[in-house]
């Protein structure tokens, strides 16, 4: 077992990539009652086709078959895997993105035995007949919740206006129509696929011995067999160069719009130390410029054109990313407006020194606040690794950049030719005209 130490953060992470493939990583935080840990796969919605390592056949899967395993995964022959962690005391959850599918726990006692059963029930499918067409009627109906929430809605509409046909603008749980194609062999091929141990990774985090939990895990790898496996040839259609469509809209039964919009990249690195910081560098100027603390921010809610729900975020995977703003707004097209035009203006005097360094001092706020929680930590830590990233390494991409780097990355991002907006109006108001 290897240790990288961070001096900076005073953390320590241990790690050892086992005989079968599989990542393990250990972050003790002595002093901490809760331990978490996740089983994560590198395998999401955007992972539709692919080769079957074990047989070289190129193949397409219906989509949201990847949410659909993780439902499936929690069933046994002897029941619900719940209520074996639940035994125990610990608390159990799982979740699909759209490049990775995490199984975890949390627990105060009885680690080494919910290590068992999280890597047991993960490794060990039980797909039927019957159980698989009794789980297209549940998740169907969590796809029509999903359809009905605003929030969802106005988000995934964003998506499909910046992505068109790739995969990123696809319901992570699909649709009724592609679940309803779904069949218990489609499973079985993805699971051989996908949940090899050398394409996953578990990560511990708590007052734990590093050396007592890593025992464990080798303990119960060895006593599975896993024949060496090639890589997983993914295939994706390019990444389109500019947005299908600049705006989407629909009507659902709300009392006020919702908006969205935001600017696609063009382009990703391919240099996972760049893509830290130009996530660093994106993180700053949307909180110097869009942050609550912002003076925009504040003339946007002033003037009514949002209110304290407005919100920002930024999202870079090793194949696509891109930018989103929004909230409720009456005048969603004029919130818009007004947005992209202090943008641009931004994009072309640049952020302020006194804005830059405010920024960041939250930022290393932010991040230290992280640390102390195991949870996020392992979560964040394992999306990084995931995309060839280290969280940890985030603290020196925040301190090393400079006002000349930020404001850079803001010119290049603020594209017209990349922008899209999406607004869910409700259902009695005229679409493309705003509410007074």
């Amino acid at each position: 077992m290897r240790e990288t130490r961070y001096e900076r953060l005073q953390e320590t992470v241990f790690h050892e990539r086992l005989e079968n493939g599989l990542r393990v990583y250990i972050m003790p935080k002595h002093g901490y009652r809760q331990t978490y840990a996740s089983f994560t796969t590198r395998y999401g919605s955007i992972d539709s086709e692919f080769t079957e390592p074990e047989g070289q056949t190129r193949r397409r899967v219906p989509d949201g078959i990847a949410h659909f395993l993780e439902h499936k995964m929690f069933e046994e022959e002897h029941g619900d895997v719940f209520m074996d962690f639940a035994k125990t005391g610990a608390q159990a959850n799982a979740f699909t993105t759209f490049d990775s599918t995490t199984y975890l726990f949390s627990c105060t006692t009885a680690l080494e035995d919910n290590l068992d059963i999280l890597l047991n029930f993960v490794q060990h499918p039980y797909f039927t007949d019957e159980n698989v067409e009794k789980e297209k009627g549940i998740i169907g109906q969590e796809i029509k919740m999903y359809e009905d929430n605003p929030n969802w809605r106005v988000y995934f509409q964003l998506l499909q206006a910046f992505y068109g046909a790739y995969p990123a603008a696809v319901d992570i749980a699909g649709t009724t129509h592609s679940i309803a194609a779904i069949t218990k062999e489609d499973l079985y091929h993805c699971y051989r696929t996908f949940y090899h141990p050398s394409n996953m990774i578990l990560v511990v985090v708590g007052d734990v011995d590093p050396e007592s939990v890593v025992q464990v895990v080798r303990s119960n790898q060895e006593s599975k067999s896993y024949e060496p496996q090639a890589a997983i040839q993914r295939f994706y259609p390019p990444l389109p160069e500019y947005p299908g469509k600049n705006l989407a809209e629909s009507r659902l039964a709300i009392a006020q719009p919702r908006v969205l919009f935001g600017f696609k990249e063009r382009r990703v690195d391919s240099d996972p130390e760049r893509r830290q910081r130009r996530e660093a560098a994106m993180e700053l100027w949307l909180d110097a410029l869009l942050g609550h603390s912002s003076d925009l921010y504040q003339a946007l809610i002033d003037d009514g054109l949002t209110d304290q729900g407005f919100s920002t975020e930024y999202e870079l995977t090793r194949l696509y990313g891109h930018s989103v703003f929004g909230g409720n707004s009456k005048q969603p097209r004029e919130l818009i407006d007004r947005v992209r035009g202090a943008l641009r203006e931004f994009a072309r005097t640049g952020v302020s020194e006194t804005d830059f360094e405010r920024s960041k001092r939250k930022a290393i706020g932010r991040f230290l606040s992280l640390l102390d929680s195991p949870q996020g930590i392992a979560n964040v830590f394992t999306a990084q690794k995931l995309r060839d990233m280290d969280i940890l390494a985030a603290l020196d991409a925040l301190t090393q950049l400079d006002l000349d780097d930020l404001n850079a990355v803001l010119r290049e991002h603020i594209d017209d030719t990349q922008f899209a907006a999406s607004i869910v109006w409700p259902e009695e108001s005229k679409a493309g005209a705003d509410i007074d």
